[in-house]
């Protein structure tokens, strides 16, 4: 749940020179950056933007044996999501791609944010990820939102969301364990600061 303080905060931001703010929120996979990020946007009146859209196809995956390790930072274009980001922040439209989680694939240009969408709020895993790929996006952000929630419950979290995708018990534990939490250590492990950390 989101508090008044906040919104109230996030609506107070000074808007740049192309009258858009970006607001970031980043966490581990499970966080709940998805939920929150749809509560703050209804809440403000924004537009989310997800970093999901980034990720690398399958095929490049497979090349790349990589597949089993998707949602690493290093199965993400890093590249194209800094570019896209750096266009929003200059205002004007953009095209933006989505992810299909169903599907399993990126969508190119699935959305599109007008010149009228002042307020986004862009989540993501790595968006305060300090790594050479990822750190630049710090500056580009007005206001950033990190959400810190114990490894037990993304656990919780990440089996039941693999279960609902159709996997059995142990290979949904199976993914969360071998794929997902260590994405979550690695975030752990390389943080940039935040303006504002939500624990719990």
């Amino acid at each position: 749940m989101i508090s008044d303080d906040l919104v109230s905060r996030i609506a107070a931001l000074p808007h740049g020179g192309a009258g858009r703010v970006l607001v970031a929120l980043a966490g581990a996979p499970g966080s709940g950056k998805s939920t929150l990020a749809d509560e703050l946007a209804a809440r403000t009146g924004g537009r989310v933007v997800p970093m999901d859209g980034f990720h690398l196809d399958n095929r490049i995956l497979d090349a790349r044996g990589l597949r089993a390790r998707k949602g690493a930072p290093e199965t993400f274009d890093a590249a194209g999501f800094t570019a896209m980001i750096t266009r929003l922040k200059a205002g004007g439209e953009v095209a933006i791609p989505t992810f299909d989680r169903t599907r399993d694939i990126a969508i190119a240009g699935a959305e599109m944010i007008t010149p009228q969408d002042r307020l986004l709020i862009v989540e993501g895993n790595y968006l305060l990820f300090d790594h050479p790929d990822w750190r630049g996006l710090a500056d580009l952000w007005d206001f950033s939102i990190r959400l810190d929630v114990p490894r037990a419950v993304l656990r919780e979290r990440l089996v039941t969301r693999w279960r609902t995708f159709g996997l059995g018990e142990e290979a949904a534990i199976q993914r969360a364990e071998g794929n997902d939490l260590a994405n979550a250590d690695a975030i752990s492990a390389a943080t940039l600061p935040a303006d504002l950390v939500l624990r719990g």
